[in-house]
């Protein structure tokens, strides 16, 4: 199934918190000298324009990434998230949104390596326009759980895999969960960030049992809920599922969670989670 287009939803909160997320590992990654491998299994179109008739059919950013752009004080992480998305946006004015290849690409080094899969043909087009192949930058038409297995492990030995579904079907809940059982065996110092809706909290509560049960070590959740769970239609909240975290990341989430759903979630009704899901 390719139905999924991911400029109807570009900007909002479960983008603010996938990506803010992704910027701290990436930042992480970047302390050390050592080269790294990133590899992204649902790249997505890479760029979204939020005047595109799609991204206004619903204008959901006006609850993500609008509500931050002019604030003034927030937790640090919320900031430098902030900051990432001005640099993709000249001036003062939010007129555009950059997907998770510009956000890696932004911060990949020339001794590093990215791989972006993106199986959707009009999407891996608009990719494709946007980013360009080079020495250290490959761009696939494929299916990005099994292609990743391929890459495993990586020359670098050190890396992150972004995965990124969009679950159009509820297998992919077990799905991902097999895929990352195998490449944990193959790659087990990676790390691995994991994205989430909850449209059915049963399917969630599955989905972190069969990961408590995987043998999988050091598994950290952060979520961020705009409203109550409810069984009408929509995404409710989301979540990141990390393997392997930066060691601060959990307390830089701790601050940061709090203070999004209070600016993010509807009043009286948001919410968050940050937890270890399973120890070191």
């Amino acid at each position: 199934m390719l139905s999924y287009k991911h400029i109807f939803h570009a900007g909002n909160f479960a983008d603010v918190l996938k990506h803010l997320v992704l910027q701290q590992i990436l930042v992480y990654l970047g302390k050390k000298e050592a080269p790294y491998c990133l590899i992204d299994t649902h790249a997505g179109a890479g760029w979204y324009a939020l005047q595109n008739p799609q991204a206004q059919k619903n204008q959901e950013f006006n609850q993500g990434i609008a509500k931050l752009w002019q604030q003034r004080e927030c937790p640090k992480v919320v900031a430098d998230y902030v900051q990432l998305i001005k640099h993709f946006n000249p001036g003062t004015r939010l007129s555009h949104y950059p997907g998770s290849p510009l956000i890696m690409q932004h911060y990949l080094r020339s001794k590093d390596r990215l791989f972006l899969h993106e199986l959707h043909p009009n999407e891996f087009e608009l990719l494709t326009s946007v980013i360009k192949a080079e020495r250290h930058i490959q761009i696939k038409q494929e299916d990005g759980l099994e292609a990743s297995l391929k890459l495993l492990p990586p020359a670098e030995r050190r890396g992150l895999i972004f995965i990124d579904p969009a679950y159009e079907i509820k297998e992919d809940y077990q799905r991902v969960v097999k895929t990352l059982k195998n490449m944990q065996q193959r790659f087990a110092t990676g790390t691995y960030a994991l994205w989430y809706p909850v449209v059915n909290r049963e399917r969630n509560l599955g989905l972190e049992q069969s990961l408590r049960n995987s043998g999988i070590r050091n598994i950290q959740l952060f979520e961020l809920g705009q409203q109550r769970d409810s069984d009408a239609p929509g995404m409710t909240a989301s979540g990141m599922i990390v393997i392997n975290p930066p060691w601060t990341l959990k307390a830089d989430l701790q601050t940061a969670l709090p203070w999004l759903a209070s600016h993010l979630g509807l009043p009286g009704v948001s919410s968050f989670r940050c937890e270890q899901l399973v120890a070191e």
